[in-house]
């Protein structure tokens, strides 16, 4: 799905994406995509199968150039959590218990939480056969899990990723119905603004005769405006649809019947 707008602003940082042992460079490439999408650009690389810089990986990133450029090489997984404060490990299997356990949503908003607060924070992700260790579990200071089919549970590493990374860019909305496409630049319209639009509806049908009765007229208002209102228009769309209703009125099919069954005038009556 395209997107890419070079003009915006990059969002950059949160927590480090640790991946671990990775075997193929396209995944790493995909993983850094992923992480591009969402927001993060700490991508920790321990130990990767086909060596580093990848050429694969360059072009499965999609562009996500800085994420690549950025990306550190550790020889173990020790030296690559050494400066973070806390650590989420990601698996699908039940472990021994001892480590508190966490959902995406609520692991995200931990994750915001300790952030916001100063902290460096990371998430392990285990090799594409076998996942993690439970001596590398064992690093982690809690583990997210996701809630999958249980007879399919296995996640491609970039898949993993994508949703922590997801919930990672969710739990910075100031609203969870909010979406990074809302733009400060809408301004909902004022009701004076909808009731002008309504008079210019109205004043046009009233001089075509699509009000037959008093009685058909304040019911046939009463549900243009009922639809009217249910979409909450902004100003710029009212001003758009004012402009679309006066250009009618300056445009008229002449010869053709009214709903009245008179004819229009040629200078739209």
């Amino acid at each position: 799905m395209a997107g890419t707008d070079r003009n915006r602003e990059l969002i950059t940082g949160g927590p480090a994406i640790i991946l671990v042992e990775p075997q193929l460079g396209e995944n790493i490439g995909m993983v850094a995509r992923a992480m591009a999408n969402f927001g993060l650009s700490n991508l920790r690389i321990v130990n990767p199968r086909d060596g580093w810089p990848n050429d694969k990986a360059v072009s499965a990133a999609a562009k996500a150039d800085h994420v690549i450029a950025a990306a550190v090489v550790f020889e173990t997984l020790e030296a690559a959590v050494a400066d973070l404060n806390f650590v989420y490990a990601t698996t699908a299997r039940p472990r021994d218990g001892h480590k508190p356990v966490r959902g995406p949503v609520e692991a995200g908003e931990i994750l915001r939480g300790r952030e916001d607060g100063g902290e460096k924070t990371g998430i392990l992700f285990g090799r594409e056969r076998i996942g993690l260790r439970n001596w590398e579990v064992g690093l982690a200071d809690e583990i997210v899990t996701f809630p999958v089919n249980p007879a399919y549970a296995s996640l491609n590493i970039a898949q993993a990723v994508l949703l922590m990374s997801y919930e990672w860019m969710k739990s910075g909305l100031s609203d969870p119905h909010e979406t990074a496409f809302d733009s400060p630049d809408v301004v909902p319209a004022e009701k004076a603004d909808l009731h002008g639009l309504f008079a210019q509806i109205e004043e046009g049908l009233e001089a075509r005769g699509y009000f037959r009765s008093e009685t058909k007229r304040m019911k046939a208002v009463d549900n243009l405006r009922a639809v009217l209102t249910r979409p909450g228009f902004s100003t710029d769309e009212i001003a758009v649809l004012r402009g679309l209703f006066a250009s009618f009125d300056k445009f008229s099919r002449s010869g053709q019947r009214s709903p009245s069954g008179n004819r229009e005038t040629g200078d739209g009556g």
